[in-house]
């Protein structure tokens, strides 16, 4: 989904080679992007989120289900890319994104149903791990974790691997499902 996010002389994020779509790039600067940030954080979205949500109206929720997933391997990609320059706090949060993503995908796929808050997200963890295993709750505190590590930046280096492998397991397991439901 989105390559990299930037901020500008103003401080608002946009995107920087936002959309690549097969072949595509698409990029959304100024009073747009601001938009786009806005309507997410209304939503309690991150960008990434809401851009998918965006792109994915009108379809089944298997198709849906697979853009979700596709944008959570774009963000571990992402996630990998961050580590690579060091930058510990961007890798936390494309995880945590890899991670919600991942479980809104298989919302989508299992019930047709869109995961809008934290709080449901902690709660259909518990189906997740009914029908997954056990593991699903390390992938799920792991990736969480994540989350609190972009904002607080207390984590380091070796605790954002650790997560990468446990949130890369989730994503793997739900793309299968997505492509072989039954």
């Amino acid at each position: 989904m989105s390559k990299h996010f930037t901020k500008n002389q103003e401080g608002i994020r946009f995107l920087r080679g936002a959309l690549s779509l097969s072949q595509a790039a698409i990029v959304v600067r100024g009073r747009l992007a601001r938009r786009v940030r806005e309507e997410a954080e209304k939503q309690g979205l991150s960008i990434e989120e809401y851009l998918v949500e965006l792109l994915s109206q009108g379809l089944d929720p298997r198709d849906r289900a697979r853009e979700y997933i596709e944008a959570a391997k774009e963000l571990l990609n992402q996630a990998k890319e961050e580590l690579s320059k060091g930058d510990v706090r961007q890798a936390a949060e494309k995880l945590w994104g890899a991670t919600a993503l991942a479980i809104k995908a298989y919302a989508w796929l299992r019930e047709g149903r869109r995961l809008v808050s934290h709080g449901e997200l902690w709660e259909y963890t518990d189906k997740l791990g009914d029908a997954l295993g056990e593991w699903v709750y390390d992938s799920w505190n792991a990736g969480n974790s994540m989350h609190t590590c972009f904002y607080e930046g207390w984590c380091r280096r070796k605790h954002v691997e650790q997560a990468l492998k446990r949130v890369e397991r989730l994503v793997r397991k739900i793309a299968e499902i997505i492509e072989n439901p039954n």
